[in-house]
């Protein structure tokens, strides 16, 4: 028996836009549209054409996707036909070859929302499907409220489900729209409403995560039937977001029953882009990326303890449910004060470094590591710094330049606007093969803000590195956290900074000093180094 066929549909472009701070432009749109067809998904919902002018010039000029583009509307509005409604004719002018209508299902909205009657409301949503099917598109129904409405009179919430199907509707999506549906509730009404009529095949899910059960609600509504899934990517969406894709896909993929049971429109070359686009999204949002996000976390497949450490370099499958290559992702093994020396070896293989078990620098770079962190620092999280603190003790770590000195300069001073404003300039002299380079930056941005004296700093000391300047114009700082891990006055300041380049490689490297500017320019130059060890020929 062959494997049925299960549709994701994303809607990060309109529901995940309804989260708080994020106003996606026009290229954010296309971005996204590219990164969810890197993935083969089926669907991608681009928004509500007419709503806004964001969507209108979207979806005038829309990208070009396999997926199957869908413009979003909602039904007619009472005392109009489906022919004389401005709001649906700009969504079915919109040419898409779907088009998707939300339309309620919950009696109380039905009345005291709408302030329609419920049979008014069955025929427009009647009537809309209709429409979209006379003139050529495939009709999705989003049948808000759903799970609200069922609990409340399901007998007219299953009425509003079989008006959208008989109607000609691909797809009748149940909505959890407040998030507060149970994965017990969501099995038992979705499969009481296959059994009343709307075949499983045609039936979708959509969830929120206002009680933290978006993925699992989605879930058992496959098991109850549903084959259609909804979600956005990184679990974007308004209050506490919508069923997160980057979670749900390779569940679907890779667990049991799902992964026997059912194809998808993700192979395994989609499913090892997963943790790249879900940090694309981050990185368009200009967000930091959850640390301990299921299957693409930094986190997800770290192994602190030196006894889980052994047991990996053993077999993986100890303390790993999947591969994290299935998905793009990578196992580190950090070095901490817990470290033991399996997690010292296999870190140092992971960094190509092949150091013999009995090789007394082992037992150098484990003091090392637990005399430093009681100083402040941190290889947990800075796993590049630990690399190279390894590599100097193992006298493999080449000089590419020396730091002679660097000054900071934070001045406050009146703009042409006569207001007071900051401005922050480094000046940064190196030494390199020999020859002293003197660079100067501020860190003034082109809107004129002041983006502060490390971002002077690290303009500065990555303007001119001689030879070595091709290989770090690509280095961009993707976020700088900051802890005093000492009170009092003798307060010491520890900076970690987080680096990535254009082959999309991460990286995190520590500084510490009583001087945050110090405990900075300590961790930038690291961040450097690292690369340049990395990428540099002779290194």
């Amino acid at each position: 028996m062959g494997k049925e066929r299960l549709y994701i549909y994303d809607t990060t472009l309109r529901d995940g836009a309804q989260t708080q701070g994020v106003q996606f432009s026009v290229e954010e749109k296309r971005q996204i549209a590219a990164a969810l067809d890197e993935l083969n998904v089926d669907y991608i919902e681009g928004g509500w054409p007419g709503a806004n002018p964001t969507d209108s010039e979207f979806f005038a000029h829309p990208p070009q996707t396999q997926a199957r583009f869908t413009a979003f509307g909602m039904t007619k509005r009472a005392g109009r036909s489906v022919e004389n409604d401005d709001v649906l004719s700009a969504v079915v002018n919109a040419g898409t070859e779907s088009v998707c209508l939300v339309g309620k299902t919950h009696d109380f909205h039905v009345e005291k929302a709408l302030g329609i009657s419920l049979e008014e409301n069955l025929t427009a949503i009647s009537q809309s499907i209709a429409h979209l099917v006379a003139v050529g598109r495939e009709a999705v129904f989003d049948a808000e409220h759903f799970f609200d409405g069922y609990k409340s009179n399901p007998d007219y919430a299953t009425k509003c489900a079989k008006a959208a199907y008989e109607a000609g509707a691909r797809w009748i999506v149940l909505c959890d729209t407040n998030g507060g549906a149970m994965p017990y509730e969501v099995e038992r009404i979705v499969g009481e409403v296959i059994a009343a009529g709307v075949p499983g095949d045609h039936v979708g899910i959509h969830t929120h995560n206002d009680t933290e059960n978006a993925v699992s609600n989605s879930l058992a509504a496959i098991l109850a039937g549903a084959r259609q899934v909804q979600g956005t990517l990184n679990g974007l969406g308004e209050r506490c977001g919508n069923a997160n894709l980057i979670s749900l896909i390779p569940t679907l993929v890779l667990k049991e029953p799902f992964a026997s049971q059912f194809e998808t429109c993700v192979d395994a070359k989609a499913l090892e882009s997963l943790t790249r686009v879900s940090r694309a999204i981050d990185d368009i949002l200009n967000r930091v990326p959850t640390r301990q996000a299921a299957y693409v976390g930094a986190s997800a497949f770290v192994h602190k303890s030196g006894l889980h450490a052994s047991a990996i370099l053993k077999d993986p499958s100890t303390y790993e449910h999947i591969d994290p290559a299935w998905v793009g992702n990578e196992r580190v093994i950090p070095m901490s004060n817990q470290a033991g020396q399996s997690n010292l070896r296999r870190r140092l293989a992971d960094a190509g470094i092949d150091v013999d078990k009995n090789d007394p620098a082992l037992e150098r770079i484990l003091t090392a590591i637990k005399n430093r962190e009681a100083e402040g620092y941190s290889y947990d999280t800075a796993q590049a710094s630990f690399e190279l603190l390894a590599r100097r003790e193992l006298g493999i770590l080449p000089t590419f330049f020396t730091v002679k000195r660097y000054r900071v300069t934070v001045e406050r001073r009146k703009n042409k606007y006569n207001k007071m404003v900051s401005l922050s300039e480094a000046v940064v002299v190196v030494k390199v093969n020999g020859e002293k380079k003197l660079s100067v930056s501020e860190s003034m941005d082109p809107s004129g803000s002041d983006r502060g004296p490390v971002n002077a700093l690290a303009r500065a000391l990555t303007k001119d590195l001689g030879p070595y300047q091709d290989m770090i114009d690509d280095l961009r700082l993707v976020d700088f956290k900051v802890r005093i891990t000492q009170g009092g006055t003798d307060a010491v300041t520890r900076v970690v900074i987080d680096s990535e380049d254009s082959q999309g490689r991460r990286w995190a490297t520590v500084g510490v000093s009583p001087n945050i500017v110090d405990a900075s320019f300590d961790a930038l130059l690291e961040a450097i180094t690292w690369k340049l060890v990395r990428d540099y020929p002779a290194a």
